[in-house]
């Protein structure tokens, strides 16, 4: 029996729609427990490599027959080479095309919504990371928002659409992953907006984004509004846009709120964080859809595969969102800090362009899941 390949776009329409996917997973444990696929319907279960090179044989029963099955390693070579000894067994099996790292950089995009006077806005969800982008489009012009690394699935886009990227866009500082928003304003000439007080240590030329900016995406009246909202970093800032979507960030997710203290000022930024969430953001309307810029967990997803909701049902369902007392909050805030995202500070200087390291050297630094939120 023939392996068959399997792409992460093809794992990520089966998240998305549910659909039932054994995975056998081959890296190590540890790695494994840090990072792995998940979804409503899936199953994953883990046995590393080296324990197989003699033989899947004490396997076999862990395998079912009447589900798709994939075998998953970190570059494809081992998962091809288990999934081949599972075909040999009898078993139909496909393995994950360049693995987990490829996993890691796909890119999902999702249609948000409309714009009233003509336009759309997507949202590009990344589901191996965790992260969330977007594009806003207006009468022949785009706005790219807290993009990743991969700066042509973006360029790509924008010309399917047979669109000009404009502005670009980030709501902060990143810690977790590589923005790629300066290559695409380099790429296209469009104008790179980062807040000004996360970028005093950055070496390359922005436009402030300051509270009160507009800036206008196309000949139509959507304006993209900053709103200072610091607590994440001390310069964070969100969005409104077309007076009906909030691009929070990394301020408030679906599930939990920002960390503070990923330049190691928790103690510092707690305040700021509650002073957005807790009377900046309550100045808004309920009706704002909130488009954070990561999720935590697979079940924040929309059935269409969106990760969105009105800030009202946020503040209502939201933990974060809904501790009275501020000593509380503290604690809340500062006693449940997730481990730092891998390489952290080595992302956050490329970011501010002290360093450039190489295409595989930014995918290692990337490896692992989002640590964003407080959990």
């Amino acid at each position: 029996m023939s392996v068959k390949e399997m792409t992460a776009k093809e794992v990520a329409k089966k998240v998305i729609n549910k659909d039932e996917l054994f995975i056998l997973d081959v890296r190590n444990e540890s790695d494994f427990n840090d990072w792995k696929i998940e979804g409503e319907n899936i199953e994953v279960f883990n046995t590393p490599y080296f324990d197989l090179l003699d033989g899947v044989e004490e396997i076999l029963d862990k395998i079912p027959t009447d589900r798709e099955v994939l075998v998953v390693c970190a570059k494809e070579g081992s998962s091809n080479m288990i999934a081949e000894m599972l075909s040999d067994e009898g078993f139909t099996v496909s393995y994950l095309k360049d693995g987990m790292k490829a996993w890691s950089e796909h890119l999902e995009p999702v249609k948000i919504g409309d714009l009233t006077n003509g336009g759309e806005i997507y949202q590009f969800v990344r589901l191996g990371k965790g992260c969330l982008s977007y594009m806003v489009v207006s009468n022949g012009e785009a706005a790219v928002i807290d993009s990743t690394r991969k700066s042509d699935i973006y360029l790509d886009f924008a010309a399917s659409l047979n669109v000009e990227i404009t502005h670009v866009f980030d709501t902060h500082l990143h810690a977790d992953h590589i923005s790629g928003g300066r290559e695409i304003a380099q790429s296209t000439n469009a104008t790179y907006w980062l807040p000004p007080k996360d970028a005093e240590e950055v070496v390359f030329e922005y436009s402030p984004l300051e509270g009160g900016n507009v800036v206008t995406i196309g000949n139509t009246d959507i304006n993209i509004n900053a709103l200072y909202s610091p607590g994440h970093t001390i310069g964070s800032t969100s969005f409104v846009i077309d007076e009906k979507y909030l691009l929070s960030g990394d301020i408030l997710f679906i599930d939990s709120i920002g960390r503070p203290d990923l330049a190691g000022l928790a103690e510092d930024w707690v305040e700021d964080l509650r002073e957005t969430l807790y009377n900046r953001y309550r100045e808004l309307s309920d009706e704002l859809i909130v488009l954070p810029a990561h999720f935590m967990i697979v079940e924040e997803l929309n059935d269409d595969g969106s990760v969105a909701k009105p800030l009202g049902t946020l503040f209502a369902e939201n933990h974060g969102l809904n501790i009275a007392d501020e000593a509380e909050f503290r604690q809340m805030v500062t006693g449940n800090l997730p481990p730092q995202p891998n390489s952290y500070q080595e992302i956050r200087e490329t970011n501010m362009g002290k360093i450039t390291p190489d295409d595989d050297k930014q995918r290692e630094m990337e490896i692992g899941p989002n640590r964003c939120a407080v959990r």
